[in-house]
C-alpha cells in the first residue's frame, strides 16, 4: 500500500499542485555520526523543525535510552535531483512479534515529533513526495508509527498532515503570546495578584530568587535535587517513575549539560533560596516557542505557597520579553496547565502500513490509541482506569 492510496482523511487538504515528486533519492542511515552533518544543517535557519528533534537531544536519547530498549537508529534523508537535502526523519526501528516498526526517536521524552524539513519544500509537499519517501523503506519497515505530531509548527502545516491521521491520545494546551503585548495579555491581573500574594511568604526566605541555571555546577545541583524529589512526588500520585527507567537519568543530565547558544539543549529554570530548592521547570526553546519537559516542587512546607505556579509566571514573562510567540507545558490537560494555557494544540498520530504484514499492526495500533483517547476524554472511564492501575500496580 502506498501512502497516497492510504489517504482517507477528509481534513487533509492541499491546493492544486504538480503531482510529480521532487524527491529523487532517499538514504537510510543507521550511524548517527554519518547523519550528523546533514542533521545539524537542518537545524539552521531556513528549515522547519521542533527543538525536540535536535541532534544533541536525540543522539543522547538513542545512545543512553534507545539502545537499552532495543531500538536502533533508522534515519531517513531525502534529496532532490541536485542532491540537496529536502527532509530528514529521525526514526528508530524496533521489532516485536515479527513486525518491524519505525517510530520517532525520543520515546516518552519528546512532546512533539516531526521531521526536519527544508521550509520551501515543506510548504509545497504533496502526496507524491510522501510516496517517493515511503517506497525505499518497505524493505526494512512494516509499519510507520508516527505519533504526537503537531498539525502546524510556526504557522506552517506539517507535511505529514497529508497522511491518514487521528487525534493523539492526549492534547497539548498552549499559551499564545502577543509579541510586545502587555503582561495582562498572557496572565490576567487578578491571577498575577494572587500569585504575588503567595510569593510574599517566600520572599522572606534568605537568598530567595528565580534564575535560569547557567553553570554546570548549578545544573548538576538542581538535577540532583530533582532526582531525589520527583520519585516521591510520583509515588504520592501512584504514578510509575519514568525517570527510573534504564538510561533516562543519564540522558536528561547529558542534555541539560550540553551547551546550545546562550543556554543548554534542555534549560533548567529554578525558584530557590539559600536553604533549599523550591521548584524547577525544564524545557526546550527555539526562539519562537518554549516547551516544558519536566518539573517538580519542594516537599517542604513551602509547597503550600504554590511555588510551581509562581515559577511558571517568571518563565512566561521571561520568554514573552524575548519575543517568543508561544509556550506550552507539555502533553496532557492537567488543571495547573489550564491556568496558563487557554488554547489547544492540534496533535495527531499516523499509523501507516508499508507491507501486508504491517496492515494488521497498523490497525491494532490505531485502535489501541483511539481507545486510550476515549478513556482520557471520559472522566468516569478515566477514574476507573486510574483505580485499576493503582490496584494492580
Amino acid at each position: 500500500m502506498t501512502m497516497a492510496a492510504a489517504m482517507q482523511s477528509p481534513t487533509a487538504e492541499a491546493p492544486a499542485r504538480s503531482k510529480a515528486s521532487r524527491i529523487a533519492h532517499v538514504d537510510i542511515i543507521s550511524d548517527l555520526g554519518k547523519a550528523e552533518p546533514v542533521w545539524r544543517a537542518f537545524e539552521e535557519p531556513g528549515h522547519l523543525c521542533t527543538p525536540y528533534q535536535r541532534f544533541d537531544l536525540l543522539s543522547a536519547w538513542q545512545r543512553l535510552v534507545g539502545e537499552r530498549e532495543g531500538a536502533r537508529p533508522f534515519i531517513v534523508i531525502a534529496y532532490d535531483a541536485e542532491r540537496r537535502p529536502l527532509l530528514l526523519l529521525p526514526l528508530s526501528l524496533r521489532q516485536s512479534h515479527g513486525v518491524r516498526t519505525a517510530c520517532f526517536m525520543g520515546g516518552k521524552h519528546s512532546t512533539f515529533n516531526m521531521g526536519l524539513w527544508n521550509t520551501e519544500f515543506a510548504a509545497r509537499a504533496v502526496a507524491a513526495d510522501l510516496d517517493a519517501l515511503a517506497a525505499p523503506l518497505r524493505d526494512d519497515v512494516d509499519v510507520l508509527a508516527l505519533t504526537q505530531q503537531p498539525l502546524c509548527w510556526h504557522d506552517l502545516q506539517n507535511p505529514f498532515a497529508l497522511l491518514p491521521r487521528q487525534s493523539s491520545i492526549n492534547g497539548c494546551p498552549v499559551l499564545v503570546m502577543e509579541p510586545g503585548g502587555p503582561p495582562a495579555s498572557r496572565i490576567s491581573n487578578s491571577f498575577r495578584r494572587r500569585l504575588k500574594s503567595k510569593e510574599k511568604k517566600l520572599q522572606t526566605l534568605t537568598g530567595y530568587r528565580y534564575h535560569l541555571a547557567a553553570t554546570d555546577a548549578d545544573v548538576t545541583r538542581l538535577l540532583n535535587w530533582f532526582f531525589r524529589v520527583k520519585p516521591a512526588r510520583m509515588a504520592e500520585q501512584k504514578l510509575p517513575n519514568v525517570f527510573a527507567e534504564p538510561g533516562v537519568e543519564e540522558f536528561i543530565r547529558s542534555a541539560c549539560l550540553t551547551p546550545r547558544g546562550e543556554g543548554r539543549v534542555i534549560d533548567v529554570h529554578a525558584l530557590e533560596c539559600d536553604d533549599e530548592v523550591i521548584a524547577i521547570y525544564a524545557g526546550v526553546g527555539d526562539g519562537q516557542r518554549f516547551s516544558m519537559m519536566f518539573n517538580t516542587y519542594t516537599l517542604s512546607e513551602h509547597a503550600r505557597f504554590s511555588p510551581g505556579l509562581i515559577l511558571m509566571r517568571y518563565i512566561i514573562d521571561r520568554y514573552a520579553e524575548r519575543g517568543y510567540r508561544a509556550l506550552d507545558l507539555g502533553i496532557g490537560s492537567d488543571d495547573y496547565k489550564r491556568m496558563f494555557c487557554k488554547d489547544d494544540e492540534d496533535i495527531f498520530d499516523s499509523f501507516v502500513p508499508l507491507t501486508s504484514r504491517g496492515k494488521l499492526a497498523a490497525m491494532a495500533m490505531s485502535s489501541l490509541s483511539h481507545g486510550k483517547r476515549i478513556v482520557k476524554q471520559n472522566q468516569m472511564l478515566f477514574e476507573l482506569a486510574r483505580k485499576l492501575r493503582q490496584a494492580f500496580g
